[in-house]
């Protein structure tokens, strides 16, 4: 059965400019994927001055990641209690505070951890963010406001890496981290100033401490297990994390006030299966621009600027195709458009499979651009059909929720590449000798995530339609 979105609840304040929000979410949604994207080509530069090993400079990113993960969900359900606005207003100081002090970072230890309190903050914005918008446009608009807030994160996305390298270069990596915070000023300005009235349908209700405990435990288990791979250590992880989960739906259906309704995966398929359709979409698509950035670089001999400049094609057209997408899901049922996005991708991973040293850029170009529309063609429709399928005291529920799929996603694609490349070349640099083994493993990933892909195609269809 599929839960109706409520159509009674009105706005909680009579004049409320709807612009208005879009312009915060739209900031919002551009601040936390440019910082992410930047960060990661200012890492070797920032392992080199903090002396940083590999492990230890992978944690700049894994820290980030397991915060937010972790905190998406509790944070949702919390602020569905005491107000997505403050929560969200809360969200955005944390990060622009965070992001402040780490300009001023005197050691990788103090980094990490400032990293930790970007990725708490960034929780509180994506899990009330998407849920602000869901309660502001209705059903008619909201699949078009959803498309112009998916098209603020792939510019982020894509501005990131471009701007990061250029500012790391000449400025140095630590101005990465300033621009967050006039940023993020003018969006708590706008919200103090121009966001009346507040969001918060499950007021009163129960915080779930004890489910919240376990649902952390379990993420942090099995994101550190990915983070772990290939070793066979990860599995241990992994398979606590788990068993922890299982207690956490345990825990959850024996709950009065539960952090998550388990019935929104157990009776509203529209919202399981698109949940588990994104996962899968994440999980497919992640380690794309990592996995060809790298082939640029070995294979191909680009420099990292130049190889910038073409992996820029897929977040582009991500950008320019969202908000038609978006608007197409409020006209066409959310899962044709989305089904149809993730064939676009299988397509697009299966033309990779095909990679040699002898590849034309033209050829990888189009391979980039058909997956930057897949992606656009995905995401905001699948979004869409997430957040109109709950009530209204659930959207934050859901859109943390939404949140932790696509962070669990990310980390299960790298934790593919980083097992494949494993056994096929080794724990040892990347270097023309071992060319052959390098495209062998590409054609091997790209394979699983095409196989995933298809998968997912199946979990999009079978959600059900979320309009009678």
């Amino acid at each position: 059965m599929t839960a109706k979105p409520s159509t009674t609840a009105p706005l909680p304040s009579a004049g409320i400019d709807q612009r208005v929000v879009l312009m915060i979410a739209v900031l919002a949604g551009f601040i936390t994927p440019f910082d992410g994207s930047s960060v990661n080509i200012a890492l070797p530069t920032i392992g080199t001055e903090f002396a940083m090993d590999a492990v230890s400079l992978s944690w700049v990113a894994t820290a980030y990641l397991l915060a937010a993960a972790v905190f998406l969900v509790p944070f949702g359900r919390y602020s569905d209690i005491t107000g997505r606005k403050r929560i969200f207003t809360i969200g955005i100081s944390i990060f622009t505070i965070a992001s402040f002090f780490l300009i001023f970072s005197p050691s990788s230890l103090v980094f990490i951890l400032l990293r930790v309190a970007q990725g708490a903050g960034s929780a509180m914005i994506f899990g009330t963010g998407v849920a602000i918008l869901t309660s502001v446009f209705p059903p008619g608009r909201r699949g078009w406001a959803l498309g112009i807030y998916t098209t603020a994160v792939y510019l982020g996305l894509s501005l990131g890496p471009f701007l990061g390298g250029i500012m790391t270069q000449y400025v140095g990596w630590r101005s990465i981290f300033l621009i967050n915070v006039p940023l993020g000023i003018l969006t708590i300005l706008l919200i103090r100033w121009k966001l009346p009235g507040e969001w918060a349908e499950a007021r009163g209700e129960h915080f779930d401490l004890g489910g919240s405990v376990i649902y952390g435990v379990a993420l942090i288990a099995i994101m550190y297990g990915f983070t772990l791979l290939p070793d066979p250590a990860a599995l241990l992880f992994i398979i606590a994390g788990i068993v922890c989960l299982v207690v956490f739906a345990l825990w959850e259906y024996r709950c009065p006030a539960p952090v998550l309704h388990m019935r929104l995966i157990t009776g509203n398929h529209v919202f399981a299966f698109s949940n588990l359709a994104a996962l899968i979409n994440y999980s497919a698509t992640f380690a794309i621009t990592f996995l060809v950035s790298l082939y640029l670089q070995y294979v191909q001999g680009f420099t990292p600027q130049s190889a910038g400049i073409i992996l820029i094609a897929q977040p582009a057209v991500q950008t320019v195709a969202s908000t038609f997408a978006g608007r197409l899901s409020d006209r066409i049922e959310p899962r044709v458009v989305a089904s149809a996005g993730m064939g676009l991708l299988a397509t697009g991973l299966f033309l990779l499979t095909f990679l040699s040293g002898t590849t034309s850029l033209w050829y990888l170009t189009g391979c980039l651009v058909m997956l930057g529309l897949g992606m656009a063609f995905f995401a905001s429709p699948n979004t869409n059909a997430i957040m109109s399928s709950v009530e209204k005291r659930f959207y934050s529920v859901a859109s943390g929720t939404l949140g932790t799929m696509r962070l669990l996603g990310q980390m299960l694609s790298m934790g593919v590449a980083a097992m494949v490349f494993a056994v096929y070349i080794g724990r040892v640099q990347i270097t023309p000798a071992n060319h052959p083994q390098f495209i062998l493993s590409l054609h091997t990933i790209f394979q699983i995530f095409t196989v995933l892909c298809i998968v997912g195609i199946l979990a999009s269809l079978v959600r059900g339609k979320l309009r009678e």
